[in-house]
């Protein structure tokens, strides 16, 4: 069997310059972790969550999918998030999408691409939310820059109608959902300007008892 050593180098190498830089790191890692942040992003290997905002280890609490969709009946997503409101009580959670994501140039496509299918009839949904919209802009490239970030604030919003958010916002805890966009090709975090911090910023409809 592979054993990968190449991998396991690197960890050697990289666990000596973190010790390096501050001994006493892991230990204080290894007894409690505090971040102050849930990151929701894509799943794609270009966006790792920790380096694109410059966090080390423990700063920054992460969940990845499929083009970051946050869906009421994953409950992988739900228990993550819900640790992270309930337990680590974050403050932020970020929902980071990406400029020319796999999943939704998928969605755009009528191919058939396997059990994925179903994942993306949720970004499928956006589109047809703001159909309209996106077919009114000039070129494909321009369409998929507007599906990838309509779908990031679509996933705040799924955020925020969980009774685990609205749950903590009755209770006065602090927490604001954010969306942002990351471009792959120059590395730059853009601000949607979507930043919901309690339950009066979220439809009626959508509120519960």
């Amino acid at each position: 069997m592979q054993i990968l050593k190449h991998l396991f180098d690197n960890n050697k190498n990289w666990a000596t310059k973190i010790k390096n830089a501050d001994p006493d790191f892991f230990s204080k890692l290894a007894n409690q972790q505090r971040p102050e942040y849930l990151w929701i992003g894509c799943a794609d290997s270009r966006v790792p969550a920790n380096e694109i905002v410059n966090m080390l280890p423990g700063e920054i609490f992460v969940h990845r999918n499929i083009a970051n969709v946050v869906v009421h009946t994953d409950l992988n997503c739900l228990s993550v998030i819900q640790y992270a409101v309930d337990v680590l009580k974050v403050k932020h959670i970020i929902v980071c999408g990406h400029y020319d994501c796999g999943g939704i140039t998928a969605a755009l496509e009528n191919s058939e691409h396997g059990l994925i299918d179903n994942w993306l009839r949720h970004i499928k949904d956006v589109y047809r939310f703001h159909q309209k919209e996106i077919d009114a802009q000039p070129d494909d490239k321009k369409k998929l820059d507007l599906l990838c970030e309509l779908n990031v604030i679509e996933q705040v919003a799924n955020v925020c109608h969980t009774t685990i958010v609205q749950n903590a916002w009755k209770s006065g805890q602090e927490l604001a959902v954010h969306g942002w966009i990351y471009r792959v090709s120059d590395g730059i975090l853009k601000d949607l300007n979507v930043c919901t911090t309690g339950i009066e910023g979220i439809p009626l409809i959508q509120r519960i008892a």
